[in-house]
């Protein structure tokens, strides 16, 4: 509640902010309004914005997502990836195991749950039979992982026509 994505003049998603400053920016005249909360408005009897765009471009560097269990599992929509199961208890697992020479990364490790790991142990996927139901991959951007976690919790609907893969 309260954020608002903020995309390029390009219309590519740059940023997640504040209603707030998000105002700001609108009545300084750096962006404008493309999506508006029918159920919030200003004093002045303006709905609060939950998109805008920028009226110039921005150059913005890349940065990558970084590898944590959290971003794992949500990447992997907290379901394990051999058997479908959302259990609580899920853990991650390494498609080629590290005693093996795998690597923490990415395109390395994915979401499990504990039966499913302790059953595959020190194998490969193809050694145990247990094929994945989605290869792991790279997410694309921090910032595109983000909104299409806001997206899929129900918040933000709106988004949706701005952000790839959502």
């Amino acid at each position: 509640m309260g954020q608002v994505l903020v995309l390029n003049a390009s219309y590519e998603p740059l940023n997640i902010t504040t209603w707030r400053r998000a105002v700001v920016m609108m009545l300084k005249g750096k962006a404008e309004g493309l999506e508006h909360d029918p159920c919030r408005q200003l004093r002045q009897g303006t709905h609060l914005p939950t998109v805008i765009r920028l009226r110039q471009y921005v150059r913005v560097p890349f940065r990558q997502l970084p590898l944590t269990r959290r971003n794992v599992f949500q990447r992997d929509n907290h379901t394990c990836q051999y058997c479908g199961s959302r259990d609580d208890h899920l853990s991650i697992d390494h498609v080629m195991p590290r005693s093996r020479g795998g690597g923490d990364t990415w395109e390395n490790v994915t979401t499990a749950c504990l039966s499913c790991n302790v059953r595959k142990g020190n194998r490969t996927p193809k050694e145990a039979a247990m094929p994945l139901s989605h290869v792991p991959r790279r997410p694309a951007s921090s910032l595109s992982f983000e909104a299409r976690r806001q997206i899929h919790s129900g918040h933000h609907q709106e988004w949706a026509k701005y952000v790839i893969g959502s």
